[in-house]
């Protein structure tokens, strides 16, 4: 593999000791700068601009010994060609989404989204607790990556639809933009789906290459001026219950950094995860007042034949997955196990929770 120079060695200095005494390894002479590819427009609300906080997350913690400099979608490669850049080492680090890779990696969807799947914090707890992130690695280092999770968006919506959905045959013939098994399942049920870089959904409703797109939900909707070329928005949340962003690191740079600096990665991943969860939850709420009482959005849930439909597709898309590959297998396997661990207190407690709470109108 043609790789890059990964390291630059600068000296510290006397000031550079001082600021970090706890470094005693001779790695505290070395300065370490990496460049990131993105998926994302320059900094993108939440995506792109969740790219430069960890790259700051990272710089701060190390003491300005390692820094990451961030490329947005198709300055250094297109959005899509993230992972083949960072795997051959044309750019050490990348930020992206998983499922993003399942024409070369069919079991990366599923550390992104699983319809009808678990939520973030049964996700997370998966990752950080169950096997998931132990599961990740391994299939990523067959492709000379390192993955974490430095992000998520929460429930996605359902996506901007054209016409309105009123029945399953309101569906048939749809060209819908939407990735990963979900997209599989829209393909189930008589809708053709495709997966673009987000920067081309705009443009492609608009000229009628598609007649309806998911791309996150109400914060970067209205940043790409969706509500102008759709009337109504699905709120309907099947698709992706929660969605993983991804950092993935060449592994020959991983390997060639000093444990310190692997760790403050690690926690730089951590704290980016929560930062961006929760970056989502509050904006997405001024942006959904935002397009309904401003833009006059129609929202919508999908009727009941259509969720039911999608269901049913949707587990047929996985049986298939895990049927045709030994790695969706294993890691299927894992993810569904800790789903029936994980959910019985989910349901009686923050679902329960939820239920009382609208059923008493605070």
């Amino acid at each position: 593999m043609q790789r890059r120079q990964f390291l630059k060695t600068a000296g510290l200095g006397a000031a550079g000791v001082a600021a970090a005494p706890f470094v005693t390894s001779a790695h505290a002479q070395e300065t370490y700068t990496w460049d990131m590819v993105t998926s994302w427009p320059k900094n993108f609300p939440a995506l792109g601009t969740g790219a430069n906080d960890f790259a700051k997350r990272v710089e701060q913690l190390s003491n300005g010994r390692m820094q990451i400099r961030v490329h947005g979608a198709g300055e250094l490669v297109p959005a899509l060609e993230v992972f083949d850049a960072v795997a051959a080492g044309t750019a050490e680090i990348g930020h992206s989404t998983p499922y993003y890779w399942r024409g070369k990696l069919a079991a990366s969807q599923f550390f992104t989204a699983v319809p009808f799947g678990m939520t973030t914090t049964e996700m997370n707890a998966w990752l950080y607790h169950g096997g998931g992130q132990e599961l990740w690695d391994e299939i990523y280092a067959k492709h000379n990556l390192k993955p974490f999770a430095v992000g998520n968006t929460g429930p996605q919506m359902a996506g901007w639809f054209k016409k309105e959905i009123n029945s399953l045959a309101d569906m048939q013939g749809l060209k819908l933009r939407l990735p990963g098994l979900a997209g599989e399942a829209m393909n189930g049920i008589g809708v053709s789906t495709v997966n673009m870089a987000g920067s081309e959904i705009f443009t492609s409703l608009q000229t009628g290459v598609l007649d309806a797109a998911d791309w996150v939900g109400p914060y970067n909707d209205m940043a790409f001026g969706l509500h102008q070329v759709a009337d109504y928005y699905y709120t309907t949340v099947w698709n992706e219950p929660t969605a993983t962003v991804e950092t993935m690191i060449n592994l020959d740079a991983w390997n060639a950094l000093p444990e310190d600096l692997q760790d403050v990665i690690r926690e730089a991943a951590r704290a980016s995860n929560l930062a961006m969860y929760t970056e989502f939850a509050y904006r997405n709420a001024q942006a959904l007042e935002t397009l309904v009482d401003e833009h006059n959005v129609q929202l919508r849930e999908f009727p009941e034949d259509v969720i039911q439909a999608l269901y049913e597709s949707s587990q047929e898309v996985i049986q298939r997955q895990v049927d045709s590959d030994e790695d969706s297998r294993r890691v299927y396997e894992s993810y569904s196990a800790f789903q029936k661990v994980i959910r019985p207190f989910s349901d009686i407690g923050e679902y329960a929770y939820l239920k009382g709470r609208d059923t008493v109108g605070a």
